[in-house]
């Protein structure tokens, strides 16, 4: 039997509400994402214009942020929008990779030195 890790949102840590959590499928995003970029006639091959159009949006959230805007949740959107897009030209699997790294991250070991937080292990 295969099982495929489902990110749900938010997790489901110490939830006992009851609530019904959102499932989000990270591939069929991506595939979403992408279509419609076809179907649009925006950029699918100068991966260098991909990663300024993504630089831009962060940056538009920054602002957002920056100035208190109502529309932050929409830029942070983008950004993931055209992270998504990204890495469905470039054939990654961003669900499988952010599930590797964030369980990299859960077994890494820091401690404080001077104040600041400092990586000792894996």
């Amino acid at each position: 039997m295969t099982w495929k890790k489902i990110l749900t949102f938010p997790p489901n840590i110490g939830n006992t509400s009851g609530s019904v959590m959102k499932m989000i499928d990270l591939p069929q995003l991506q595939k979403r994402i992408y279509a419609n970029k076809i179907a649009k006639g925006f950029n699918t091959t100068d991966i260098y214009m991909e990663f300024c159009y993504m630089q831009a949006e962060l940056s538009e959230a920054f602002e957002a942020y920056a100035k208190k805007k109502s529309d932050l949740g929409e830029e942070l959107a983008d950004v993931a929008i055209y992270l998504l897009g990204l890495a469905e030209i470039l054939g990654i699997d961003l669900e499988q990779e952010i599930l590797a790294k964030i369980e990299k991250n859960e077994r890494r070991q820091y401690i404080k030195i001077d104040g600041v937080t400092t990586r000792v292990g894996e």
